[in-house]
């Protein structure tokens, strides 16, 4: 072999990145001087897209009408020439292919989805209540996201990083989300009391409040999850008293029930068993009346007064719709879901119900959040 032959086997190069981390986003392929060899083998796994960008291009401004200002490569195997670095040949003046080493950088950015990243509020937050006036609450929870643009991801965040992990971006992140989380209790007019038992409803409000931010960045938001609201005290012991009164309602219903599997368990068991199933039964519903009667008296005691009567039940929700400039309804959800699947009812109409002080677009109200959730965006414009 001759000495040019044996050369130019050298300027073979196999780039790669093999990551044995669970919170690298970006990684920059080390190679001296940024040297890459013509014909070199790019190596582009599942999870994973190559970005190659001019040295020290993205240090400078870019057109922002260039929509990806580098060659990003999605996974597979390829062998590096014009045909396939379509920008850093018009960059690097190459008009009729190049025949040497030539330099630039290769970030590797990880693409696959980051899930069970932790937010809370650091610090209580304050919000009107329609119950208890002005109150203190705090929030916990996860998200999870994917790079969705890598070049823009780049530009935006990553700069010149050799390494970028989920820690040097989640506290930005955690910050969207704090602060659209404050928004977001405050437009849905929700009793703090209704907010525990409305978890995956806040944080598809959350979620859609804050994508379009994420996205400036590059970043899909996946999944907004609130796993924990803290009340104050005085709250969290009226939250009880409330779920205490919903267990004394439904403690008929409990008795029924054992004395129904106690019928069941004696027809199984034949004739014989009978008359044990039958006291099993009576013990059951005496028990459950026993422990009806003194929830009962331990919440009259400190009243001393006869019971009231049981409060009205509470009215469905229905919502008035804004459909061709003509006033339609009230509906109540079932009948609004019929109106998204049919398209007449998006997340731009106006709608309002009673204790509402103007028409309000239906993505922004808490309680109808539910219904957009399982439907797909719109398409981006062309």
């Amino acid at each position: 072999m001759s000495f040019w032959k044996s050369l130019t086997g050298e300027f073979i190069d196999i780039i790669e990145w093999l990551d044995d981390s669970q919170d690298t986003l970006v990684y920059r392929f080390e190679r001296h001087d940024n040297e890459i060899k013509n014909g070199a083998k790019l190596i582009v796994r599942e999870g994973q897209e190559a970005v190659f960008i001019k040295e020290g291009q993205h240090k400078r401004t870019i057109d922002m009408d260039i929509l990806e200002p580098a060659d990003t490569f999605t996974p597979g195997t390829y062998t590096l020439d014009t045909k396939n670095l379509p920008i850093l040949s018009t960059l690097m003046g190459w008009k009729y292919g190049f025949d040497s080493p030539f330099k630039a950088e290769v970030y590797f950015v990880n693409t696959r989805r980051f899930l069970d990243q932790k937010w809370g509020t650091p610090n209580p937050i304050i919000l009107r209540d329609p119950e208890f006036q002005m109150v203190q609450i705090r929030a916990f929870g996860t998200y999870s996201y994917r790079i969705i643009k890598p070049a823009y991801f780049i530009k935006e965040i990553v700069g010149t990083a050799g390494s970028f992990k989920t820690e040097d971006i989640n506290k930005q992140l955690r910050d969207f989300i704090v602060s659209r989380f404050t928004d977001a209790m405050g437009e849905s007019r929700m009793s703090v009391l209704d907010m525990a038992a409305k978890h995956d409803e806040l944080g598809d409000f959350v979620k859609e409040k804050i994508k379009a931010e994420f996205a400036e960045l590059g970043v899909e938001l996946l999944k907004v999850v609130i796993t924990n609201i803290n009340l104050p005290p005085e709250l969290d012991a009226a939250f009880k008293k409330r779920s205490s009164m919903g267990i004394l309602g439904n403690m008929q219903t409990y008795t029924q029930y054992q004395t129904a599997e106690a019928i069941g368990k004696a027809a199984e068991h034949g004739g014989g068993g009978m008359a044990g199933t039958a006291m099993d039964a009576g013990m059951g519903m005496a028990m459950g009346m026993n422990m009806a009667n003194q929830m009962n008296n331990a919440m009259q005691q400190p009243q001393h007064a006869s019971p009231s009567a049981p409060p009205p039940l509470p009215q469905a929700l229905a919502f008035h719709l804004a459909i061709a400039g003509q006033t339609q309804g009230p509906f109540e959800l079932p009948a609004l879901q019929h109106y998204v699947k049919t398209g007449q009812l998006t997340r731009d109409t106006l709608v309002w119900k009673q204790g509402m002080a103007n028409w309000t677009a239906a993505g922004q109200i808490m309680e109808l959040a539910s219904l957009f959730s399982s439907m797909p965006p719109p398409l981006p414009p062309h």
